[in-house]
C-alpha cells in the first residue's frame, strides 16, 4: 500500500515489543490522517473495557427465531455460544433481549447479534449518499447492543461486497470459487451486485478510502466505548488489491490493519479474525500468515475467529474443508491457546453437504473441539 513502509529500525523495535503486547507505534501516514482528516467529536471519558471468562470459546451461527429441533441439535454438539443473524424486527434493544433469552433458556449464551443493514455499509466505505444517516444508524444498532448486554459485534467495510466466480467441487462437497481471471466474477451484498470494470461507476483512490475509514470509526469508536462494545473489523474478502474500481487498501493486509487500530485509537475497536480470508491473501498479500497476526495483535485486539480453510492463495481460491487446505488450522488454534484467547471461534463458509446445515455443523464443531482440546492439552504439558 502506498507510504506504508516503515525503516528497518522501527520494523525491529516493534518485533521485538513481543506478540501481542506492544503499544501500536505511530505509523507515518496513519497518524497524520487520524489527526487531520477532520475534528472527531468529543469523546467521554473511557469505561474499562469488559473482560471475557478465560479460554478459547466455540460458537455456532445460528438464526434469530430458532426451531425447537435447532436448539436441540445445539445442545447435542455441545454449543455453548451462539452468533445470531437478527431479522429486522428485532433490531432494537429490546428486541435482542428476546433473542438472549431464547438461547439463554437452554443453557446457551449468545456472542453476538448481527445486523445486515449496518454491517457492510458502501455509503460508508465509499462515501456515497445517505453516509450520515447509516452513521447514526450504526451508532443506535451500538447502543441497542449495549443495553441488551452484548458487548461485541463485527464491522466490515468493503465497497462493493464478497466476491465470486461460481461454485466448485471439493471432495463431492460443493463449495464457492473465486478466480480473477473468470468473466464470471461478482460481489454480493444484500441483496445488491456489483461487476466489473467499475462497480459504482468510476475508480476510487486508496486516500479517499483511508479519509472514509476515518470519518466513520472517529464517530463510532466513543460510542462503542460508551456502549461497552467491542467492534471486531472482518477482512475484505477477497483481499484483492482492487476490485471493480475500489481499492481493498485497509482490512486486506497486515499493515493496513494495523494502520487502521492507530487511527482508530480505541480499546473498542479490534479485529474479526477471518482466517479464510487471510488464507486467501497468502504470505505474499496479506505480509503476515495467521500465526503471525495473532501473535501480533493477541487478544487485546483479536477477538472473533471465523475457521476456515482454502485450497490456494489468490489469485484462484476454493474454500474448501478445515482438513483439506493448504493450512494447516491447527497451528492456529494452537496460536490462539498461546496468546490466551478468550472470544470465540466459529465455523464460516462450509462447503454444502449431504444432509444439509446440521451436517455441515455437526462436521465443523467437532473439527474445531478437537483441534481446541489438542491445543488446551498441549498447552498444559
Amino acid at each position: 500500500m502506498a507510504d506504508q513502509r516503515e525503516s528497518s529500525a522501527l520494523q525491529n523495535s516493534t518485533e521485538a515489543a513481543g506478540p501481542g503486547r506492544r503499544e501500536f507505534l505511530k505509523l507515518a501516514m496513519g497518524g497524520a490522517l487520524g489527526a487531520s482528516a477532520y475534528l472527531a467529536p468529543a469523546r467521554p471519558a473511557r469505561a474499562k473495557v469488559r473482560t471475557n471468562a478465560p479460554g478459547i470459546k466455540l460458537s455456532a451461527q445460528v438464526s434469530a427465531k430458532p426451531s425447537d429441533q435447532e436448539l436441540l441439535f445445539l445442545r447435542q454438539i455441545g454449543a455453548e455460544y451462539v452468533s445470531v443473524a437478527s431479522t429486522p424486527d428485532l433490531r432494537t434493544a429490546e428486541g435482542f433481549i428476546q433473542i438472549k433469552k431464547q438461547f439463554a433458556d437452554v443453557g446457551i449464551t449468545v456472542w453476538n447479534i448481527g445486523n445486515e443493514s449496518v454491517h457492510n455499509m458502501p455509503e460508508v466505505t465509499l462515501n456515497l449518499p445517505g453516509r450520515d444517516r447509516k452513521i447514526e444508524e450504526y451508532k443506535q444498532y451500538l447502543r441497542n447492543l449495549g443495553q441488551a448486554g452484548i458487548y461485541y459485534t463485527t464491522y466490515a467495510h468493503m465497497g462493493n461486497g464478497i466476491w465470486s466466480s461460481g461454485r466448485a467441487e471439493i471432495r463431492g462437497a460443493y463449495a464457492r470459487e473465486f478466480d480473477m481471471a473468470s468473466p464470471n466474477k461478482v460481489g454480493v451484498w444484500n441483496g445488491k451486485k456489483y461487476y466489473e470494470p467499475l462497480s459504482h461507476g468510476r475508480e476510487f483512490s486508496k486516500e479517499e478510502i483511508w479519509e472514509n475509514y476515518s470519518y466513520f470509526i472517529k464517530q463510532v469508536a466513543p460510542v462503542a466505548e460508551e456502549a461497552q462494545v467491542r467492534i471486531g473489523i472482518h477482512p475484505d474478502d477477497p483481499p484483492e488489491p482492487v476490485l471493480a474500481g475500489v481499492p481493498r487498501c485497509i482490512f486486506a493486509n497486515f499493515e493496513g490493519y494495523r494502520r487502521a487500530m492507530e487511527i482508530a485509537d480505541s480499546p473498542n475497536v479490534g479485529i474479526c479474525l477471518c482466517c479464510g480470508c487471510w488464507n486467501e491473501g497468502g504470505p505474499k498479500l496479506m505480509q503476515k500468515d495467521p500465526v503471525e497476526t495473532i501473535r501480533y495483535f493477541g487478544p487485546e485486539k483479536i477477538w472473533k475467529i471465523h475457521f476456515r480453510n482454502v485450497n490456494a492463495p489468490l489469485p484462484h481460491f476454493i474454500e474448501t474443508f478445515m482438513d483439506n487446505g493448504y493450512y494447516d488450522m491447527y497451528q492456529i488454534m494452537s496460536a490462539l491457546q498461546g496468546v490466551g484467547f478468550d472470544g470465540i471461534v466459529i465455523l464460516d463458509h462450509t462447503p454444502s453437504v449431504e444432509g444439509g446445515q446440521y451436517a455441515e455443523q455437526a462436521y465443523g464443531f467437532a473439527y474445531m473441539k478437537a483441534l481446541r482440546n489438542r491445543a488446551v492439552a498441549e498447552g498444559m504439558v
